[in-house]
């Protein structure tokens, strides 16, 4: 399970360390793509063939659906680890998410999120981040 929060700088190459601890879930090879919120998603093989499978099962005539399936689709590329433990974030995924230098890599159960730290800080601190209102609402979702 991927949890946890790491701070990490991309260098001028594009590269970032993947913590060690997630290199054990997410393996040598994973898949980095588009997140939401402006962020980048990475899950091991074995997950993005779950999330791969459930967006297949989305109605191509339903044009939201085609949109969302582009969405991460396009901008997802298989990224292997190198022997000092870092993977490069092509330039597009780096412009899609803000990134620069600084980032906070984030374990979110079956996948990890790569964020710019100024995102990420202005994310974490955002009034609509009202965690006890949240809450309130999942237990719509049965939680």
């Amino acid at each position: 399970m991927l949890l946890g929060e790491y701070r990490h700088n991309v260098d001028v190459k594009g590269r970032v360390s993947v913590p060690s601890k997630f290199r054990e879930d997410l393996g040598q090879s994973f898949v980095v793509t588009k997140g939401l919120d402006n962020c980048l998603f990475m899950y091991s093989k074995t997950e993005w063939e779950t999330f791969e499978n459930k967006l297949k099962q989305l109605p191509l005539t339903n044009q939201d659906a085609r949109s969302f399936m582009r969405f991460f689709f396009a901008g997802a590329t298989e990224c292997e680890v190198d022997k000092q433990g870092r993977i490069n974030i092509p330039q597009v995924l780096r412009e899609y998410a803000n990134i620069t230098k600084d980032v906070v890599i984030v374990g979110v159960a079956t996948r990890a999120e790569i964020w710019d730290s100024q995102n990420w800080k202005n994310y974490t601190a955002s009034d609509s981040l009202d965690v006890s209102k949240i809450a309130s609402q999942m237990s719509s979702l049965g939680i």
